[in-house]
């Protein structure tokens, strides 16, 4: 293994960045789960899905990629933004 990819994979602070990663996906659950006060059944499921995606891809990069972990609560928060932003104007959604 190169240098590189062994100084990111011991690195305390890419560690707690992972650490950090995880944590702020695991608080983007309560929105996802609530997402059914205003889309339908369908749409919860697939959105239940995606974070779970997310989840397991935090636990695969945690240790050859933990900085990539900070992306993944990121990547929640715009999706689920945008999937319920669209899903009200575009498909009628309502609380």
């Amino acid at each position: 293994m190169s240098d590189h990819v062994t100084a990111r994979r011991g690195s305390g602070w890419a560690r707690f960045g992972a650490v950090v990663g995880v944590l702020l996906l695991l608080a983007t659950l309560p929105f996802y789960a609530a997402s059914g006060l205003v889309a339908p059944l369908w749409a919860i499921v697939l959105l239940l899905a995606f974070w779970l995606w997310l989840l397991v891809m935090c636990v695969r990069w945690w240790r050859a990629h933990p900085l990539r972990v900070l992306t993944a609560p990121l990547l929640a928060v715009l999706v689920w933004y945008a999937a319920l932003t669209l899903g009200e104007a575009v498909l009628g959604w309502t609380a």
